[in-house]
């Protein structure tokens, strides 16, 4: 006859307790004091723990209250700001001069010797290889500094407090807080800042991410907005003020474009992507010192690496576009020259001329090149002898402001609006297809694309009429 199971039970009860022995409850017990024992040396803090954690609070009260929380977020991010423009401005001469010059030299002298052709030449050396060595230049130093300094504030454990003090913003904007955080990365690089949102696990709130990252300033715009806020921004100041002028109007546009992407993801977040804000809860981790070479490892490795590679890839095919336009002739002009007049008159409207607009045509793959297009496009339409056709050119301050002003014809107008529109127009090809790669979506790939250069075309054209219609220019 079968036992009951309840009878069954008890003979496995009876049967454990004659394997395990008569110290079956000592052992339970001291299994359970052990864990409550590792638990409270987790939670409750010895005399060195309790100073730390003390220490956490107290810095806590400071860097996430509602007066002091803001305020010390912005010096520290223009502190990483400062730190990666200066201190990528000597590797980046070193590179352009070995780059741009050395390498440059040695292989036209290369190309001279073994007899190439002088178009090939032209297409390779100073089309191709030409813009793939500005990229390099522009890009690399800055984002060798830039990603590591951002991880660095990742591992102390200062990040999430970003997170927390933006969190209100983004939550009334229909967005999540982790945003901030890749909003952050976009100014690195938006490719990157795009994987960043991988950190978003609501589908909706992370596709409002993607789609606003590009008005995060990437390094490849910082050189256009640092020299138009220095020629003629800072140069309207006295001398002594000149620099923190010029900062300070490039800081300016870095925070219109915080308002756009807070004012962008509140319209998507009440229109096309509807839906209620998902919970954050975040977990404050204790600051620690950050583990500097695995932090190295991460950021140059796994970031910097990738993200120029793509960038590589991208500028490459835009040199060639770049020579091409230049030097094929249809009648008696070029067709860059063509494409130039074709666009004048609607770059009238926006406040800027053809020359831009073709140069951000060109340099779509990558936003590194569009100043050195622009100078080598304004001096080879006007027949300079400091230029040749399709080669994109570096030239100090003095004679770059000689250029876009005599045979340019660049006004205050131009120059602000360049750095509006440098904040507002489509992402670069890397990071077009970087959402393309996490979104798998035509349409709003599309939507990440067009939606940005609508609002620099907008932007553009009513500061261009309210300029003209006070008289400004």
């Amino acid at each position: 006859m079968t036992p009951a199971p309840q009878e069954q039970l008890l003979n496995a009860a009876a049967a454990l307790r004659r394997d395990l022995g008569p110290d079956l409850h000592d052992r339970v017990s001291e299994a359970i004091y052990t864990e409550a024992t590792q638990i409270a040396n987790r939670t409750i803090s010895t005399d060195s723990r309790q100073a730390a954690f003390r220490l956490d609070r107290t810095v806590d009260q400071l860097v996430t209250s509602r007066l002091w929380g803001f305020p010390l977020m912005l010096l520290l991010l223009m502190a990483v700001f400062w730190a990666t423009i200066a201190g990528a401005n000597v590797p980046s001469r070193m590179l352009a001069d070995l780059l741009l010059g050395t390498v440059y030299n040695a292989l036209h002298a290369g190309a001279a010797a073994i007899g190439t052709p002088v178009w090939l030449s032209g297409l390779l050396i100073d089309g191709v290889y030409l813009a793939t060595a500005w990229v390099v230049s522009v890009m690399l130093p800055p984002m060798a500094i830039f990603f590591p300094l951002f991880t660095l504030l990742e591992d102390l454990g200062y990040l999430p407090r970003v997170a927390f003090n933006l969190d209100r913003l983004f939550k009334g904007a229909g967005a999540h807080g982790k945003q901030s955080l890749s909003m952050m990365m976009g100014w690195g690089c938006n490719a990157a800042g795009v994987v960043a949102t991988r950190i978003i696990d609501s589908p909706r709130e992370r596709l409002i991410a993607i789609i606003t990252n590009n008005f995060s300033i990437c390094n490849g715009r910082w050189p256009t907005l640092i020299l138009m806020g220095t020629l003629f921004i800072g140069a309207t100041a006295p001398p002594a003020l000149a620099s923190f002028v010029a900062a300070a109007s490039v800081v300016t546009v870095a925070v219109i474009g915080i308002f756009t992407t807070l004012l962008v993801s509140a319209l998507l977040s009440r229109t096309v992507l509807t839906g209620e804000a998902s919970t954050f809860s975040l977990e404050l981790p204790p600051y620690r010192p950050p583990q500097v070479l695995r932090t190295l490892y991460t950021s140059l490795i796994g970031r910097t690496l990738i993200v120029l590679w793509r960038a590589i890839t991208m500028a490459a095919p835009a040199g060639a576009v770049i020579w091409l336009s230049s030097n094929i002739m249809i009648g008696d002009a070029s067709i860059a020259a063509h494409l130039v007049n074709a666009l004048n008159p609607f770059g009238w409207w926006l406040g800027l001329n053809g020359v831009i607009l073709l140069a951000y045509l060109v340099a779509i793959p990558a936003n590194e090149i569009i100043i050195p297009t622009i100078l080598m496009l304004t001096l080879t339409l006007n027949r300079s002898q400091l230029a040749q056709a399709g080669v994109m050119l570096e030239l100090d301050n003095n004679l770059v402001y000689q250029t876009l002003t005599q045979f340019g014809g660049w006004t205050m107008l131009t120059a602000v609006n360049l750095m509006l529109f440098s904040l507002l127009h489509n992402p670069c090809g890397t990071t077009i297809l970087t959402i393309w790669n996490e979104t798998k979506s035509a349409k709003w790939t599309a939507v990440s694309t067009l939606l940005p250069l609508l609002l620099g075309i907008i932007v553009t054209f009513v500061t261009a009429a309210v300029a003209r219609l006070v008289g400004w220019v």
